[in-house]
């Protein structure tokens, strides 16, 4: 996976914010426990209440609403059990944090257990990170493709 960072925000001229080396620090911890599939891990990182934006579709399992840090660290188990483990990759070509905000775009793409279809297309997604933990996790992908997927 090859990170480009391409902006940070700053308090004064020249210093970093500890703000935003905080939320690039918390962002890294996601990513690190979204690799390692440690959903343990992803379950800490969230906060209780997370403000999760993926839009829903019933053909794709692994795809609702969430709201709580067990339901959210979840969602990468779900992935897992119904896509094919290594079939999935992911690169991240952009990581921008301003202040609380992170933005992550890139490619993914899988293969769906269940059909043996192909699903890919660039995402987007915006995480904000209050306390040292995700409070806001808004992900835009190429959901048709992964919902054609689903379909037998």
């Amino acid at each position: 996976m090859s990170v480009q960072t391409a902006v940070t925000t700053t308090r004064s001229a020249g210093t970093p914010s500890s703000v935003a080396e905080d939320t690039r620090a918390v962002v890294q911890e996601f990513l690190a426990a979204r690799i390692a599939g440690d959903t343990g891990r992803l379950v800490g990182l969230f906060a209780d209440e997370v403000d999760w934006l993926l839009a829903d579709n019933p053909a794709v399992p692994w795809i609702r609403s969430r709201s709580t840090a067990e339901e959210c660290a979840a969602q990468f188990t779900e992935l897992m059990e119904h896509t094919v483990p290594e079939d999935a990759r992911a690169s991240l070509d952009t990581f921008l944090v301003d202040g609380t905000d992170a933005v992550l775009m890139g490619h993914l793409s899988g293969t769906v257990r269940a059909t043996g279809k192909s699903f890919e297309g660039p995402f987007a997604l915006r995480l904000t990170v209050g306390d040292g933990r995700i409070t806001r996790h808004h992900l835009y992908e190429n959901s048709l493709s992964i919902a054609e997927a689903c379909t037998p």
